[in-house]
C-alpha cells in the first residue's frame, strides 16, 4: 500500500506521467500503437495547463487528469497497479464531490474491476471509442 499522498502536478511531471502512459501502451495487447513518448509529453504539458492534475509518488509513480466542470476523469494511469496509488489518487477527486464519471476501454477489464471496487457503475457503453476506435464504456460514482 502506498504512502505517498497526492499533490497537484506541475509542467515538470510531464515526462514521468506519459512514461507511464507509454509503458501501459506498450504492455497491453489490445492497444496498438498511440503516440510517441514525445507526443504524450507534450499533450500532457498542455493538458497540466488546462484540467485540474493530480500526481503521487516521488518519483512520480501514478497520474489522474480530472476536469472538474463535468466531474469527469480523463485519463488514470499508475506504474504499479494495485500499490494503493490508483485509490488514493481517486480520493483526491472524490472527496469533495457528489458525482464523478470516467471512459474506460471495454477490454480493459482490470481498469472496470478497480473502478467497480471504487464504487463505480457502468452507465453506458460505445461499440468505437473516442480517437482510438477501442470500445468503451462510461462509469459513475456517487457516494
Amino acid at each position: 500500500m502506498t504512502d505517498a499522498a497526492p499533490r497537484l502536478a506541475t509542467k515538470g511531471d510531464a515526462p514521468a506521467c506519459a512514461q507511464i502512459v507509454r509503458d501501459w501502451l506498450d504492455a497491453t495487447p489490445w492497444m496498438t500503437g498511440g503516440p510517441s513518448l514525445e507526443e504524450l509529453t507534450e499533450m500532457l504539458t498542455q493538458g497540466i495547463g488546462m484540467r485540474e492534475f493530480w500526481v503521487i509518488g516521488e518519483p512520480v509513480t501514478g497520474y489522474l487528469a480530472f476536469e472538474r466542470e463535468i466531474s469527469q476523469i480523463n485519463g488514470l494511469y499508475t506504474a504499479n497497479p494495485g500499490s494503493g496509488d490508483g485509490k488514493a489518487l481517486l480520493e483526491a477527486v472524490k472527496h469533495d464531490r457528489d458525482f464523478v464519471q470516467l471512459w474506460t476501454h471495454a477490454p480493459n477489464e482490470a481498469a472496470q474491476r478497480f473502478y467497480a471496487r471504487e464504487g463505480f457503475v457502468e452507465v453506458e457503453r460505445k461499440e468505437e471509442g473516442r480517437g482510438d476506435g477501442v470500445p468503451e464504456l462510461r462509469m459513475e460514482w456517487h457516494p
